[in-house]
């Protein structure tokens, strides 16, 4: 009843994606399991010599370190909710340390790879949502949730709920206005969500993804393409071509600028390639 009570208020209080909602659902299912039921996960029964045990079980079952501390984050803002609510004390995870994990650098397209994405998109539709996703570094959700009404064309701007309920203002560039414009002509102009299905309902994430492994077949694109790859190409773009860190965070829509630090260290590992190609004693 607990899990199920905490389920709802990501839901609902903090606006959790799906996808997060999905895998802390599956992550305290795991934990439930573990201890025989859902009775024990009072602060009484639960401590850090059990979490030890029940990180150990985790490593038996070949949990990586990424996996075993989302698991942990999980517990934690379980138990955080549970002292809200005030059916516990105090929270036992925040005495466990989380396992270490290396930065991986995030995957991008070279911009001449973006062209070709663009290039190779099916429709009016799927050329628009690539265009946007990329001019605007929207996150999946983001664009599939834009209502006609969002997007001031004239303007060049988006209104976008992002993650938590926050908003933001995102400049839109000219090529995904016009391909905006142009999906509006089959489209129409009725109001309701600005990317439509095939039977009229708003598009869905895993449509999107299908767009874009259609295009990047079509396009000759052996690198995986995902809607965060669109993403991560637009910041490392951005940085490439001198645009601060703060105003990448910004247009991101980062809540905290150590999130889009990581750009730093895609661009500054590009610099190093370039100079290990072109320094005569590099």
């Amino acid at each position: 009843m607990w899990c199920e009570d905490f389920l709802k208020h990501l839901r609902l209080a903090r606006n959790a994606s799906p996808h997060t909602v999905r895998a802390y659902a599956g992550d305290l299912r795991k934990f439930v399991d573990w201890l025989g039921s859902e009775a024990p996960i009072q602060k009484a029964h639960v401590d850090v010599p059990l979490l030890r045990r029940y990180l150990g079980r985790l490593a038996d079952a070949n949990y990586g370190r990424r996996s075993t501390a989302r698991a942990l984050a999980c517990l934690r803002s379980f138990y955080d909710y549970l002292v809200r609510v005030g059916r516990t004390a105090d929270n036992p995870v925040k005495l466990m340390r989380t396992p270490r994990i290396e930065k991986r650098l995030p995957g991008f397209l070279e911009e001449r790879e973006v062209e070709k994405l663009i290039g190779a998109s099916g429709s009016a539709r799927d050329r628009a949502i690539i265009e946007a996703m990329y001019s605007a570094g929207l996150r999946v959700s983001e664009a599939v949730g834009l209502d006609l009404r969002d997007v001031a064309l004239d303007g060049g701007v988006a209104h976008v709920r992002g993650k938590g309920g926050k908003e933001r203002l995102s400049p839109i560039g000219a090529p995904a206005v016009e391909a905006i414009e142009r999906w509006l002509v089959e489209r129409g102009s009725g109001p309701g969500p600005l990317f439509l299905g095939e039977r009229g309902a708003r598009l869905d994430t895993r449509m999107v993804r299908r767009i874009l492994g259609r295009a990047r077949a079509g396009a000759g694109i052996e690198k995986r393409v995902t809607p965060h790859t669109l993403r991560h190409s637009f910041a490392t773009h951005l940085l490439n071509r001198g645009a601060d860190l703060r105003s990448v965070q910004e247009l991101l829509g980062h809540s905290n600028l150590s999130t889009t630090q990581i750009y730093t260290h895609v661009t500054t590992h590009r610099l190093k390639e370039v100079y290990d190609k072109a320094h005569p004693r590099a």
